[in-house]
């Protein structure tokens, strides 16, 4: 028979209670197993600390980086504080694992460059004819090749057809590659009424196609800390791939130099994930993508060096010395695999060897300086334009809808301009490689540039196919960078500036053209990206002349000083300007704060209804209504910056943050294990009386960061700029001068958004 478990006033009270203490600690014990699972394992060595638990990242918000220079430390002592054997293979191993794995980057680097580039060269041919004892063999090394007509119509119609079919494919595979994201915009910025009150979530959404363009400036939003998800995938890094060697057989006024760099961090990412140490740790993930990124350049340009410095001066934000060693280590392996591969069949690194055989007399120095003004005036109304064409253009409802219809239209053009002219006919990096040609040399005497520059005749019809072919990339290059392909600016820039150097190299015949052709060309790619000590470096990487480091630098410098009077953005700069990603910088920031009256950072104070929002006023008891955090972070939602949270005061005194992700997590999915009533710990332990029964309670104080930054009101606005770019903060927490209490909360976004109204 069973017990009859009915009380009466014979059943001892202790059982109940009992049993009600064990139901809570059952509880408690499978919130913790919740947490475990959803917390890394560096994270959960820190429970306790006060700078509080972290969640893997959400999508589209700020990495903490002081947080996670904690918790690597954290991480490396305990990986370091064995004393056995096998404590001394683990500690080796941590210490070694970068070096590995920056050695594995390079070389799938390496291994993808010589796939992309036998592809493509084989592939662009294809638009001229086809080899007859092997279709997959290019015009330069087979022996028997078939154009496809001797008549020029034919053959012309033929070559903008295969371009087309080309373009066709290279976009139709970057729309796999199609992604919704949220835009980055503060509602209080927008409204001039200071208010900010959303009546529903419904966050501005945006389209992306992770494959297209360059990557560049994505990679450099991600290294500055932003999440972007997928961009850095196995299926981005494949598309990326194929879609370049289809992008750049068109002919199109595009290369495949910045997609290497792209493909480069993808392939760090994925190695990257093969390490606990890389893979949970946000800061320590953007160390390996920063050397990544010097294996890009590297097997681009065969310039081990100049991808390294590229690396430091264009990409990344964060750059420490180990970066630098690493960086090196994984250019030079990509530079050592890809010159065993030899995919161009000479051989050698050097892509556009040169030997002049002259050196320059002083009075060159003002071609070399009218080379950097012209360079720096193509860069600064190239940028322009092509941020006005990007605006208009693409601002239609029918390219927005079908991009690929722009890429068909671009490749049409391209190809009805490019094809007449003997000098623009050929893709990008043959086009360089002939204009930078010394026609003293026998080997090149054969070559359209030379013949014609070895006529006896005024040769007025090679300059203005010269001059033809300059208007004609100037204007395709406009058009041409932003369609969704895979693409870069780099080798177009290249192109027009070595066809100016040429030009002008038909003016003064004192030195040889090509050294001219040379030059122009850095100054034009100068003008365009800003780059100066890498891009030196690569030129003379590029075409082995060391002769010519002072022409390149002096050519370099003119263009940038007139392209930063033009404009103080680089091209990068105004692509995150149009995606809208929080990308923040030190140099550009400082100069927007410093061109404006004195600024305080109450200028960046939220409004009172935004601050009432967001602060949460915490008892003596540590306890807070659940009912309150849940209306406040519906209130987060509603906003759509996803990397906000609430400040907790006691008295007007900061005592902590709790982050949305964070919050969010505790709430709906710890609190699933709780009753809704229950109230909800975010400070210490309550305050319990002596005999009082002990209440169930919801604790989310291990997710607070109990250690906020904070600085005065009345501080210059230079503070909080230099706070957030420095320390990688997240958020900045803003004191009232002389009592110390809360007054506001910066999050980087909203000093981003404040930073680009100062643009305009």
């Amino acid at each position: 028979m069973p017990q009859d478990e009915t009380s009466n006033e014979h059943t001892p009270l202790l059982s109940t209670m009992a049993d009600r203490r064990l139901s809570l600690l059952q509880r408690d014990e499978e919130a913790s197993s919740i947490l475990e699972s959803c917390v890394t394992k560096d994270e959960l060595q820190m429970s306790g600390n006060p700078v509080g638990e972290r969640l893997p990242y959400n999508n589209y918000t700020t990495i903490d980086w002081l947080h996670d220079l904690i918790k690597d430390s954290y991480r490396h002592r305990n990986a370091h504080s064995g004393l056995g054997i096998r404590d001394f293979i683990r500690a080796s191993f941590d210490s070694c694992s970068g070096w590995i794995a920056v050695v594995i980057i390079g070389a799938i680097t390496a291994c993808v460059a010589y796939l992309v580039d036998v592809a493509e060269a084989t592939i662009s041919d294809w638009k001229f004819g086809y080899c007859r004892n092997d279709a997959f063999v290019t015009r330069d090394v087979c022996s028997t090749w078939v154009s496809w007509s001797d008549r020029y119509s034919i053959s012309f119609a033929i070559y903008v057809a295969w371009a087309l079919l080309f373009g066709i494919v290279s976009a139709s595979v970057t729309m796999l590659t199609k992604r919704s994201l949220p835009t980055t915009i503060d509602s209080e910025y927008a409204r001039p009424d200071g208010l900010d009150s959303v009546p529903e979530a419904t966050p501005e959404v945006k389209t992306m196609y992770m494959a297209a363009g360059s990557g560049i400036p994505e990679i450099k939003t991600i290294l500055s800390g932003f999440v972007i998800p997928h961009f850095l995938d196995l299926k981005v890094l494949v598309v990326k791939a194929f879609g370049a060697v289809f992008a750049v057989a068109t002919g199109m006024c595009l290369g495949k130099e910045g997609p290497f760099v792209h493909i480069s961090t993808c392939a760090g990412y994925l190695v990257a994930m093969l390490f606990p140490k890389y893979r949970d740790n946000g800061r320590k993930l953007r160390e390996l993508l920063s050397a990544a990124c010097a294996s890009g350049l590297s097997v681009a340009f065969g310039a081990p060096i100049g991808g390294v410095l590229f690396s430091y001066e264009e990409i990344s934000t964060y750059f420490p010395r180990k970066v630098l060693w690493r960086a090196f280590l994984c250019s030079l392996v990509a530079a050592m695999i890809l010159k065993e591969l030899n995919p161009t069949r000479t051989g050698k690194l050097v892509l556009f060897e040169t030997n002049y055989g002259t050196s320059y007399k002083p009075q060159h120095y003002l071609v070399f300086i009218l080379l950097g003004v012209a360079g720096g005036l193509f860069g600064g109304v190239f940028c322009r334009a092509n941020y006005a064409w990007s605006k208009w253009f693409r601002g239609f409802a029918i390219i927005k809808k079908h991009p690929i219809l722009e890429v068909a239209l671009v490749v049409l053009v391209t190809g009805l301009l490019q094809y007449p002219n003997p000098v623009t006919r050929e893709p990008g990096d043959v086009v360089i490689r002939d204009l930078l040609v010394d026609c003293r040399d026998n080997s090149s005497s054969s070559s359209w540039v030379c013949r014609n520059e070895h006529r006896d005749d005024d040769s007025w019809d090679y300059k203005a196919w010269l001059a033809y072919g300059l208007v004609v990339k100037l204007i395709l290059t406009t058009i041409t960078f932003g369609i969704k392909v895979p693409s870069g600016i780099i080798i177009p820039a290249l192109d027009a500036g070595a066809i100016f150097g040429r030009l002008i190299g038909q003016i003064v015949t004192t030195i040889s053209p090509g050294i001219f052709a040379m030059v122009g060309a850095a100054a034009f790619l100068a003008g365009v990206s800003r780059m100066t000590i890498s891009l030196c470096v690569i030129m003379f990487e590029l075409t082995g002349e060391l002769e010519y480091v002072v022409p390149h630098m002096i050519a370099i410098l003119v263009a940038k000083w007139v392209a930063d009077f033009m404009s103080k953005e680089s091209v990068y700069d105004l692509v995150q300007t149009i995606l809208a990603h929080p990308f923040l910088d030190l140099d550009h920031s400082m100069q927007l704060v410093q061109s404006q009256p004195s600024t305080l950072v109450e200028e960046l104070i939220p409004p009172p209804r935004t601050m009432q929002e967001v602060t949460v006023e915490v008892p003596p008891s540590n306890l807070v209504d659940r009912a309150l955090l849940e209306e406040k972070l519906r209130q987060l939602e509603r906003r759509g910056l996803m990397d906000a949270g609430l400040v907790l005061v006691q008295n007007g005194m900061l005592q902590g943050y709790i982050a949305e992700c964070e919050l969010k997590f505790g709430l709906r999915k710890l609190g699933s294990l709780y009753d809704r009533h229950t109230r909800v710990r975010l400070l210490g332990s309550p305050t319990m009386l002596e005999g009082e029964e002990h209440l169930e309670e919801l604790d989310l104080s291990g997710f607070v960061d109990r250690t906020p930054l904070s600085v005065c009101a009345k501080a210059p606005l230079e503070y909080a700029v230099s706070m957030f770019c420095n320390l990688g903060l997240r958020h900045l927490c803003v004191t009232e001068e002389g009592t110390g209490k809360l007054v506001g909360v910066i999050i980087k976004k909203r000093l981003v958004n404040y930073l680009d109204g100062l643009k305009h």
